[in-house]
């Protein structure tokens, strides 16, 4: 259960919030006034944000990365058991079929093919039936709060608060991942930023067209679709699991 913070609660965090063990930031990292130092430095003014009612802390995001499916020991069965695979695999035809023209489209274009395409959207959002239930600046400044991955963290709440002002949108509205991964191709803000196709975030072309330019810049550098998933998601098991799901495509 997540606990949200009051106004008075953020600013004792930005006074003595401390760092687990595990973090391998320096001490003087280890509070808000940093974070909002380094931002002020970006241009961006995020104290109203930390003071918005919306705001709170996740308290369990550390273990929430630590115990995540990929980095546990499965075997590829087990590991497929935890994403529904034999689920996601009799929905892929289906899914193929009623986007079949925005993923011709896309293979067309990115030369992916689009069952690879499909099958990552598959185990990313269920399809787009599943986008997270978090909100990405609360999970990333969870992260830098408890000192985890602090510099990726800060420098993903300035890619999002880039993304949300060149889009006109509160970010408080946005629905992520714990991970802060967002939309139907859980991208991240900077992969949002960099390799998002289109303006809308939550229309299913967009992101067909996106997962096809992400994975056409990395196979144009590594040579191979096998390697430009694995950059999807760093995990080997989950690059075996997109490319069997591809493999279960009939159309």
């Amino acid at each position: 259960m997540f606990r949200r913070l009051k106004a008075s609660l953020v600013y004792l965090l930005l006074l003595s919030f401390s760092i687990p063990a595990m973090a391998s930031e320096t001490p003087d990292d280890n509070n808000l006034s940093s974070l909002i130092s380094y931002l002020e430095e970006k241009g961006f003014e995020i104290e109203s944000l930390l003071n918005d009612p919306r705001f709170e802390i996740y308290e369990d995001i550390v273990d929430r990365f630590t115990k995540s499916a990929e980095r546990k020991s499965h075997s590829l069965d087990s590991y497929k058991r935890v994403l529904n695979f034999e689920d996601k695999a009799r929905q892929l035809d289906p899914f193929m079929e009623n986007y079949s023209d925005q993923l011709k489209q896309a293979e067309e274009k990115y030369g992916i093919p689009s069952s690879v395409i499909a099958a990552i959207i598959g185990i990313e959002s269920d399809y787009g039936k599943n986008i997270g239930s978090h909100n990405p600046f609360n999970a990333y400044v969870s992260m830098y709060a408890n000192g985890y991955r602090q510099d990726f963290a800060k420098a993903q709440i300035s890619e999002l608060l880039e993304f949300t002002k060149r889009n006109d949108i509160d970010v408080f509205e946005l629905k992520s991942s714990y991970a802060g991964a967002m939309a139907f191709a859980q991208f991240i803000p900077y992969s949002l930023n960099k390799w998002f196709v289109g303006e809308d975030i939550f229309d299913m072309k967009n992101n067909i067209m996106s997962v096809a330019n992400y994975l056409a810049y990395f196979k144009e550098r590594t040579g191979d679709i096998e390697t430009a998933v694995l950059r999807y998601n760093p995990s080997s098991l989950y690059t075996q699991a997109v490319l069997d799901l591809a493999k279960q495509a009939r159309l």
